[in-house]
């Protein structure tokens, strides 16, 4: 039978914390939800225990990939088939989990969300760098990936024993997609409901485009170092 969990990496996120446990329990139970409390300076992690979550909380703001490994180490030590994650903000609609529980089913060791079909609500600059790490991961991998950048996933718990990922933070999951896909894991996709709740931050943007380009190279020298 299968064992599902969800981790969730928040920072700051006492607006919608609660809120995202409460609909995120109608699909996987509270104590099955790892919030990994990645610093936060507000009360996330109490708001987060209070509605009936496991509480991770790190000493300071490592980042997402830092907060992602955590619930990572967690699952693996409680014998979880897979990980459900999604982000703390609300990008994520709950009430899509099913489907990734259906496509799973179907036998992919991955599932991602996919938002490419509805763009409107995404920044231009978003688009254009989810679509070019997009192509870049599928001709470097020979597998047709859809939305590279969607942090909506459900992870089969031997994909995350077998992957060693070095990043920290935002290219943690580029990393993680770029290793499984060498590795041979099979990937699906479900469409989902784009919701962009995020500041528009040319400077982030520009520092995550880099960090993806360093993976990227990085890639072609792992070899069997994966």
């Amino acid at each position: 039978m299968n064992k599902f969990c969800a981790v969730i990496p928040a920072y700051n996120a006492e607006r919608t914390i609660g809120k995202l446990i409460q609909k995120v329990s109608q699909f996987i139970p509270a104590n099955d939800i790892i919030v990994v409390d990645d610093g936060s300076t507000d009360k996330t992690g109490d708001i987060a225990l209070n509605s009936g979550a496991n509480v991770l909380k790190l000493d300071k703001n490592y980042g997402k990939g830092k907060a992602l490994k955590t619930g990572f180490e967690f699952a693996k030590l409680n014998n979880y088939t897979a990980v459900l994650t999604l982000d703390a903000d609300l990008q994520h609609n709950p009430d899509e989990i099913p489907k990734f529980f259906e496509k799973f089913n179907e036998g992919f060791d991955i599932v991602i969300g996919n938002r490419m079909k509805n763009l409107k609500p995404m920044p231009i600059e978003r688009i254009f760098s989810n679509k070019t790490t997009s192509f870049l991961i599928s001709l470097r991998t020979g597998q047709k990936i859809l939305d590279s950048q969607c942090g909506f996933r459900l992870i089969k718990i031997e994909v995350i024993k077998s992957i060693d990922v070095k990043s920290d933070r935002f290219a943690f999951e580029s990393e993680f997609l770029i290793k499984a896909l060498l590795h041979g894991f099979k990937v699906g996709f479900v469409d989902i409901e784009t919701i962009y709740n995020g500041e528009r931050s040319y400077i982030k943007h520009f520092k995550d485009t880099f960090n993806f380009v360093s993976i990227y190279v990085q890639s072609f020298f792992w070899k069997n170092k994966l």
